[in-house]
């Protein structure tokens, strides 16, 4: 089992990487655009390409936020409570979320498969959206594997 683990951390990690490019392009094709403007030749489909790499850098970096505990949390209040109290709401939480997680995965999955046989594409440049939704299953997906491993974590204790 720890080499599955393994294996996920290894997948979060290229994922923040990839999350990192697609920030990096959103930032680098803004400027351009920008520029393009003052200048009269903005860039055709700019800001479908920005909202397709925001939508990436999102569902991407999410695995991560959640290995990091990056995620807002109600602290103050938890604080009040016993360890026990604290580690039964937490598991808890873990276990609606992934529930909610694994559905959103499977209803994206098919949303996408729909998407790609109805041929839905972007308004501008025509590029096929199930695409980005497929990607947004599997980030929910790896997603709900990290979930997972919380609540076996919270078993091993």
């Amino acid at each position: 089992m720890n080499k599955f683990w393994a294996f996920l951390d290894y997948i979060q990690d290229k994922m923040k990487i990839i999350s990192a490019i697609c920030l990096a392009g959103m930032v680098l094709l803004t400027c351009i655009d920008v520029v393009g403007r003052l200048l009269n030749h903005p860039i055709f489909g700019a800001e479908e390409i920005v909202a397709i790499l925001s939508t990436c850098v999102i569902a991407l970096s999410l695995p991560y936020a959640h290995k990091e505990k990056c995620h807002i949390g109600v602290e103050i209040l938890m604080r009040l409570f016993s360890l026990r109290t604290q580690a039964v709401v937490k598991f808890c939480t873990d276990v609606l979320a992934l529930v909610l997680f694994v559905i959103v995965t499977w209803r994206m999955a098919l949303y996408a498969q729909t998407m790609q046989k109805v041929g839905e594409v972007s308004m501008n440049l025509q590029f096929p959206t199930y695409y980005i939704i497929y990607l947004l299953s599997f980030c929910f997906f790896v997603f709900s594997l990290f979930i997972l491993q919380d609540i076996f974590k919270f078993f091993k204790k």
